[in-house]
């Protein structure tokens, strides 16, 4: 049996312009216009915003600028525009029961227990009790347990739906029954898809001392990695040390 103790957090995605499109629209419509930033999501999201007032090549002359204006101003719907793909694994079933309760602006694709067999599954154990000998013990045994049930089920269900031709389909009776014996603590893997909105909402609740630890970890890991792919869209957040040694994400300007 594997355990985890922290979960990673990939960037795997971002969007692209098209450069010629944007400069056929403002010929087209007589506007000279051009950005500063190199981050596709924060001209989009400028472009977007100036598009509402036809404000091209007027006004405030840098994206930062720019951007910085539209967060202080809360018009949070010009960041809808901008989105990234980030890969989370090492994280628990109870994360992504949280997790996917963020509905509005993200998409999500996740780990099949259905058709990825969990024998040699790993499984995510929380720091307060892997810190404890007493409490890791407990916690060991009954994930064990868990999983050496899944595996005699898997096999006992396999024998069970043995006269069913197709072999794909045999296997996915036999898993989809037997996962039903194997805990939250069972790590998973998530594919998420969210706009620079949905993405600030979920650190602001979740980038908390109030939230669950293992999902508070993952929103400050997420706050890391587009606070540097995209300062002027989420520099505006500190980030401050918690007593157990995770972090806090705190902003002037909430509910963008």
């Amino acid at each position: 049996m594997q355990i985890i103790r922290k979960p990673r957090v990939y960037l795997v995605g971002r969007q692209s312009v098209n450069d010629a499109a944007i400069q056929q629209f403002l010929d087209d419509h007589g506007c000279v216009w051009s950005t500063d930033t190199t981050v596709p999501g924060e001209q989009l999201a400028e472009m977007a915003g100036r598009m509402c007032y036809m404000s091209f090549g007027k006004g405030r002359k840098t994206n930062e600028e720019y951007l910085g204006n539209i967060i202080g101003m809360q018009h949070g719907s010009v960041l809808e525009h901008a989105v990234w793909n980030i890969a989370i694994t090492g994280v628990s079933r109870s994360f992504t029961h949280e997790l996917v309760r963020h509905r509005a602006g993200f998409g999500y694709s996740q780990l099949s227990q259905r058709y990825v067999d969990e024998s040699e599954t790993e499984f995510v154990e929380p720091d307060c009790i892997a810190d404890d000998p007493e409490l890791h013990t407990i916690w060991t045994e009954a994930v064990q347990h868990a999983q050496d049930a899944y595996v005699k089920l898997t096999a006992g269900l396999a024998h069970k739906f043995g006269d069913v031709e197709q072999a794909t389909l045999r296997r996915k009776l036999a898993r989809q029954a037997a996962r039903s014996v194997l805990p939250n603590a069972t790590e998973t893997k998530i594919f998420v898809t969210g706009n620079a909105r949905a993405w600030r909402h979920f650190v602001e609740l979740r980038a908390t001392e109030h939230a669950e630890t293992e999902i508070r970890q993952v929103a400050v890991e997420v706050l890391k990695l587009l606070r540097a792919e995209a300062p002027n869209m989420f520099g505006d957040y500190a980030l401050e040390p918690l007593g157990d040694g995770t972090e806090v994400a705190a902003t002037t300007h909430r509910k963008v």
